[in-house]
């Protein structure tokens, strides 16, 4: 009796599992599919709507008495670093991140080609930096004449992903790029709106307290930087905005995408 209630947990979990996969395939097809604008569209939304997040990463750099290193500045800043995911994911915009892993599965899967995978993540990629560096524009003419943010706050944020050696970009940018592969899939399994921002916070909050290189809201934190201060080189940000993609490509799909769905699809045989 005790083994044949494992087994039905087991399938229970596999076909759970594999529900999670097949939503993520359904979804990765459908967007591949998506005519071309209006996935440019979603993403320049997508890279607008996630500037709120370093821009109130900057209000509360601003307003607190702590800078960078503060245990309770850290824990604030990452915490509304989320707003900026939880505004694109559960407005259903177009996240490049997000594509690292939902649009390699497809692929893996044998339902779209190399091809589709390219011109989704270019027009997504391309939307999400337009959209970024047109936030970043409205944020620095605006918000200091408001007086809710100083430029060096602006220029902290961005020295703060700056300031490390090539390795260390690329390898977080991995990291990053890990955690936003993991977010996708556990916001798939998620089956509550409560549930998928709990997870939303935690996943994008790590990467916010670890300020590892996320390339579509580091594009903005740089931009800041780049718009305000000097000591922020238009090199600095090429530099960071390449290996901070790079990394985030391989961290979303190598470690989710290529892991995930070959353990899935082995388990299911």
């Amino acid at each position: 009796m005790s083994d044949s209630k494992t087994e039905q947990t087991e399938t229970t979990e596999q076909t759970s599992t594999r529900s999670v996969l097949d939503s993520l395939i359904e979804s990765g097809v459908h967007e591949m599919n998506r005519e071309r604008f209006g996935l440019l569209l979603s993403g320049l939304s997508a890279g607008l709507d996630i500037g709120f997040g370093p821009l109130l990463m900057g209000v509360i750099l601003t307003l607190s008495p702590g800078g960078f290193g503060d245990l309770t500045t850290e824990l604030l800043v990452a915490s509304v670093y989320s707003v900026g995911f939880m505004l694109v994911i559960l407005g259903r915009s177009e996240l490049f991140t997000e594509h690292t892993t939902l649009a390699v599965i497809p692929v893996l899967d044998g339902q779209a080609s190399f091809r589709q995978l390219l011109r989704l993540w270019g027009l997504v990629y391309v939307g999400n930096i337009v959209g970024g560096v047109l936030f970043t524009l409205l944020a620095v003419q605006l918000m200091p004449g408001l007086g809710v943010v100083s430029p060096e706050a602006f220029e902290a944020i961005a020295r703060k992903l700056v300031s490390h050696d090539l390795r260390w970009l690329l390898v977080a940018g991995v990291f990053a790029g890990w955690l936003m592969g993991l977010l996708a899939w556990l916001v798939a399994a998620a089956q509550e709106t409560v549930s998928r921002l709990l997870i939303i916070l935690i996943v994008t909050g790590t990467i916010g307290i670890l300020h590892l290189p996320h390339s579509i809201a580091g594009n903005v934190e740089v931009l800041f930087g780049l718009f305000v201060s000097p000591a922020i080189s238009p090199a600095d940000y090429l530099v960071f905005l390449v290996l901070a993609t790079v990394g985030n490509v391989l961290g979303g799909g190598v470690f989710v995408a290529l892991l995930k769905y070959g353990h899935v699809v082995r388990g299911a045989d």
